[in-house]
């Protein structure tokens, strides 16, 4: 048994202290607002996840001392805009050593860092780690099989985090590729905005497929010349966690496309979703690393001109579907044919 610190109570913090309850460790539950957490423990429920009770044996608390102190593991599960203002706050009480593992999903766009580069840069006598994956918290919180993977940059922390989560319904694969777990994680969430605008303008499966693939070339892109590795893109945290965000209805990503696609403005439809949709804050560092390393992302430069430019996602369609011919794979050569009669 170990003693976890879950810093943050929405849904997926929510689920993840479930799951670590359930494999007998000693969870402390954090919410940042001190009437949320008194709420919680009076009725051991939270709106995030109505369906479900939270087990006596959860502590729930809106004390980050309190949550930090003496826990062997942190799990970071905050939303991506709020990891950097959140790991300023828990720093003082982190002990050197203590393992930190990011669930959120996304890049900051001003620093262009992944989550577990802000935790090391706020509480650098930390270790830093991730767990990620086609993971609804939903389905997570009521013991449905899932798979996800946790990265670290030594084998014995991973390893660790793997003997931590793993239960009988939720499996994890372990890996070095940290980078390639977290771009997976976040970009995704730009590409599933994009589904959901063709779901919105009832555009039909043929254009989801295609969005999923072309996506993923995207992703795979970018991901490749940022130092990911391919096996990590195709795997769980790539093309797994992409499809699970396009087509389910758990997804805020894609609810809020389908918003998007039906005419709302952006804001309104994030207003409508009234979750964090973290695509919308991904989509503006995809582009900035897009320019960065020289990297051509036409699906996820289309979905930020809808956003913040207010483009018309018809319009955005057209143009992807009338951009200059080419070859699917450029690395795959034409066979050599002898024309001489």
């Amino acid at each position: 048994m170990a003693k976890v610190g879950v810093i943050g109570a929405g849904s997926w913090g929510t689920a993840l202290a479930i799951l670590l309850n359930d494999n007998k460790n000693d969870v402390v539950l954090w919410s940042h607002r001190e009437a949320e957490a008194e709420k919680i423990k009076a009725t051991r429920k939270t709106s995030k996840l109505p369906e479900i009770e939270l087990s006596e044996q959860i502590r729930i608390t809106s004390d980050l001392e309190e949550a930090i102190k003496d826990r062997e593991a942190l799990v970071l599960v905050v939303p991506s805009s709020c990891v950097r203002e959140t790991a300023v706050r828990m720093a003082p009480f982190v002990a050197p050593g203590t393992v930190i593992v990011s669930a959120a999903k996304g890049i900051e766009e001003r620093t262009l860092m992944t989550m577990t580069d802000i935790v090391e840069d706020c509480i650098p006598n930390a270790e830093a780690a991730v767990l990620s994956g086609p993971s609804h918290a939903e389905e997570v919180a009521k013991g449905l099989p899932t798979l996800c993977v946790v990265g670290a940059h030594r084998e014995e922390t991973a390893r660790f985090l793997q003997t931590l989560f793993m239960s009988p319904c939720f499996r994890v694969y372990i890996s070095s590729d940290m980078l390639g777990i977290e771009l997976g994680g976040a970009l995704k969430n730009v590409i599933a905005l994009a589904a959901g605008i063709a779901d919105g303008m009832g555009y039909g499966d043929n254009a989801k497929a295609a969005l999923i693939t072309r996506g993923m070339v995207e992703i795979g892109r970018l991901g490749l010349k940022m130092g990911g590795k391919l096996e990590t893109f195709s795997g769980l945290t790539g093309i797994g966690d992409l499809i699970v965000t396009c087509a389910s209805m758990h997804s805020r990503n894609r609810r809020a496309g389908i918003l998007l696609g039906k005419g709302y403005s952006m804001e309104a439809a994030m207003a409508e979703v009234n979750m964090v949709v973290e695509g919308v804050y991904s989509a503006k560092a995809a582009i900035k690393l897009s320019e960065k390393y020289g990297v051509e992302l036409p699906i996820i430069e289309q979905v930020n001109k809808v956003l913040f430019e207010g483009k018309d996602p018809g319009t955005a369609v057209t143009e992807l579907m009338l951009r200059d011919n080419r070859m699917e794979n450029s690395l795959i050569p034409w066979e050599k044919v002898d024309t001489k009669i």
